[in-house]
């Protein structure tokens, strides 16, 4: 294993610890996620150049694409349970309370 793979795998599972014990704030969630989503979009971009495939050039920008979308759908969630609730909370976000 590489030193760049390494410390790509690292990245992805610090976004993935961080979304595990963090878990308390929707805002600190959407963070781990995106941090998530950014490393798997340079491990995909990486590997797309090491293949040296043109098959697979425009997956990164698909996935940076849905990526986009996703956090601003997060975030306006968090503005609309914000101005509901007083709070970002994940206690909030029970789908029984609305």
């Amino acid at each position: 294993m590489t030193m760049m793979t390494y410390s790509l795998y690292s990245a992805f599972m610090l976004g993935m610890t961080g979304m595990i014990l963090h878990r308390t704030h929707l805002l600190s969630a959407l963070i781990c996620l995106e941090s998530m989503m950014l490393s798997l979009f340079i491990t995909l971009s990486a590997w797309s150049f090491q293949t040296q495939s043109t098959l697979f050039t425009m997956a990164p920008m698909v996935l940076l694409t849905l990526s986009a979308c996703g956090a601003g759908t997060g975030l306006a969630i968090l503005v609309a349970t914000t101005r509901a609730h007083g709070t970002d909370t994940m206690q909030n976000l029970n789908l029984l309370q609305c």
